[in-house]
């Protein structure tokens, strides 16, 4: 066929001048009609092949559970876990376990037992009065001093009470040591160790471990720990002397557990003892 007159062809690969006379133009284009000496074109969009990207699986190598992952101890044993502390009940009483710095002399001797003494007092007075405004507050009901180490009973309403109330009796206890030694610096070594009570039997036991734990530490115990809440227990079989009733540096159980559940199973005789602490000469 004849070419149409008015209209310019154009091979397929060849180039064309825009309007301007700038730019070029690729091929590939719906040529139409030449008004005057412009060339009226619209472009043809080709879809692109993009090259398809290939998923590489790699182990991962940024947290998770990994060996050697972790804060390294700082000293021969690894400290208490930093995690969110689990969930507590105000109906389950609590066993604490205080470890102090090796640099301290016994918290047994006389000065240091004296100043914990007087800074517990001051706590359980704390607690008597938020007890008559009805919160569920931090109560200390049973500790022992050991050479490095003490052990608490606890109560608290809930978790947030607990850690609160063990955050500021640790201080009250720091300060109160260092005051004593005229030192300055941590007197824990770590976190507190906490195990909840459930059951009857666990508060007895735990109760036989807090205030006989001194037989584990001391060659020739007495009947009852002086370094102790002790003296002011009223649940022994067999005491060698009516409790003290002075001012205290423990409040009485608020909890069933504490106050009735672990009685029935039988009052505590002073001759008992946790287990592997040595028999008595």
């Amino acid at each position: 066929m004849g070419k149409s007159p008015g209209v310019s062809s154009m091979s397929e690969g060849q180039t064309v001048t825009d309007v301007c006379g700038l730019y070029p133009v690729q091929s590939h284009l719906f040529l139409l009609p030449i008004v005057g000496r412009q060339v009226n074109i619209r472009p043809i969009k080709m879809a692109r092949r993009l090259p398809k990207q290939l998923t590489i699986m790699l182990p991962n190598t940024w947290g998770g559970p990994r060996k050697g992952a972790g804060r390294k101890p700082t000293g021969p044993k690894a400290g208490i876990s930093h995690k969110t502390r689990p969930f507590h009940s105000h109906n389950h009483p609590v066993h604490i376990t205080l470890r102090v710095t090796r640099d301290l002399p016994s918290l047994r001797e006389w000065r240091v037992a004296k100043v914990l003494g007087t800074a517990l007092k001051a706590a359980a007075r704390v607690a008597r009065a938020a007890d008559e405004g009805k919160v569920k507050a931090f109560r200390v009901v049973h500790f022992s001093l050991q050479p490095d180490h003490l052990h608490l009973i606890d109560e608290a309403g809930d978790r947030s009470a607990l850690s609160r109330g063990m955050q500021g009796l640790a201080i009250r206890l720091a300060r109160a040591v260092n005051g004593a030694l005229g030192r300055r610096g941590r007197v824990f070594t770590d976190r507190y160790h906490a195990r909840p009570l459930k059951t009857p039997t666990e508060v007895r036991n735990c109760l036989v471990y807090v205030l006989s734990n001194f037989k584990k530490h001391v060659a020739t115990p007495p009947r009852m720990d002086p370094c102790s809440s002790a003296p002011w227990f009223a649940g022994f079989h067999d005491p060698p002397e009516p409790p003290r009733r002075d001012d205290p540096p423990v409040v009485p159980g608020r909890t069933w557990l504490l106050s009735t559940g672990w009685r029935r199973l039988g009052l505590i005789r002073t001759t008992e003892r946790p287990r592997g602490a040595p028999l008595a000469l």
